[in-house]
């Protein structure tokens, strides 16, 4: 390989806080002085704003987007026993979250192509107990959320959105992600491609009742303060990260047009360099806006490749390499090795590549070089 670079991380948060740093320090300065660190301006603000991005009515601002997901379904009156499908295959939190409030998980294998839960296994999951759906657009894309509506309308079923990887996702009519659902809930984890200073987080809904819930429950149930209707929670986003988040949402649409870009070169070159044969490229939904949260390509001999790309110092992770169903904290539920093989293959084939849109030319080819050297 004839390139300059030798080393590419799998994120570069310092090439993008280098950007912002002149906008972001005086922020977070008069956040200081104003000692105004819980609510106030600086959160309304950007509550305001992220829901209009989101296409939303409503939008909270909240401390993760685990806790994203325990408020939806503490708003939903989500109780002991009830049974709530989730996609087999994503991050802890989909079905921790259900577990954690004493509810059952039912996981349904995903589509093999988008990674996404396939629609079209959800009706055989559904029982007497069911009461939600959490579909998961992974990667940052977004689910059949058309059918899964359908199912959900039919069976009387609510719909959380995990959108955590997935904010301005959208589908061919240009609906974003968070406004299919009853609640969508999104994550500001610094990875992210609208990432915070630290932990936060967002719920969004366009009914009225439920926003109100939420933002009592978000706030230990208070309704004034020191009276309580209801048992909620400690799930605030804090003013600090809210004011870092409102800057860094100006930028998002241009980051994601980075990240797309990117994701556009390196399909093409993988084609070009007769290396499609040993790498499958992420799909994209035709009309869907894919906002790249991240690239994932399935590899012949994955862990080979993993292990070739990290000793040529190149950032790459396995999203997710145990699929929840042989996870063993979930081993009460009864499920086997083996119920779920399309996200069991997933979980075995699947490699992330740097996709952070400040990647240079270079840092593009020397990855591609690494890749071309592991397999030809």
């Amino acid at each position: 390989m004839n390139n300059p670079i030798s080393s590419v991380p799998l994120l570069d948060l310092k090439a993008q806080y280098a950007t912002l740093k002149k906008e972001i320090e005086p922020v977070v300065l008069e956040v200081c002085a104003s000692q105004y660190f819980i609510g106030g301006p600086k959160l309304k603000d950007f509550e305001k704003n992220v829901a209009e991005y989101c296409q939303a009515k409503y939008a909270l601002g909240v401390s993760s987007g685990t806790d994203a997901l325990i408020l939806a379904l503490m708003a939903l009156d989500i109780k002991p026993d009830d049974e709530v499908i989730v996609p087999v295959y994503s991050f802890f939190a989909t079905a921790g979250c259900v577990s954690r409030l004493n509810a059952k998980p039912v996981f349904v294998d995903i589509d093999p192509v988008t990674y996404n839960i396939d629609s079209s296994r959800i009706e055989k999951a559904i029982t007497s107990k069911t009461k939600a759906i959490i579909p998961v657009h992974l990667y940052g894309q977004l689910a059949n959320m058309e059918e899964i509506k359908r199912i959900a309308q039919k069976h009387n079923l609510f719909i959380i959105e995990d959108a955590a990887q997935a904010i301005g996702s959208a589908d061919d009519k240009g609906r974003r992600a968070g406004t299919f659902g009853d609640i969508g809930c999104f994550s500001f984890f610094p990875s992210k491609n609208l990432g915070g200073f630290g932990d936060g987080g967002l719920v969004t809904t366009d009914d009225e009742g439920l926003f109100n819930k939420m933002d009592y429950l978000k706030n230990h149930g208070a309704n004034p303060k020191y009276y309580h209707k209801m048992i909620g929670g400690n799930f605030r986003l804090d003013a600090l990260q809210a004011a870092v988040l409102d800057i860094k949402l100006k930028y998002l649409d241009s980051w994601t047009e980075g990240r797309q870009k990117n994701a556009e070169y390196y399909t093409s070159e993988i084609e070009k360099r007769n290396l499609s044969k040993f790498v499958t490229v992420p799909a994209k939904t035709d009309g869907f806006r894919h906002i790249y949260n991240q690239y994932i390509i399935r590899g012949k001999d994955r862990d080979g490749l993993l292990n070739h790309l990290k000793s040529r110092n190149i950032g790459c992770e396995i999203y997710y390499p145990v699929t929840f169903n042989n996870q063993e904290c979930f081993s009460y539920l009864g499920y086997e090795s083996g119920d779920f093989p399309e996200a069991e293959k997933a979980a075995s084939e699947t490699l992330a590549i740097p996709i952070y849109p400040e990647l240079s030319f270079d840092q593009k080819n020397y990855i591609l070089d690494s890749i071309q050297e592991f397999y030809l």
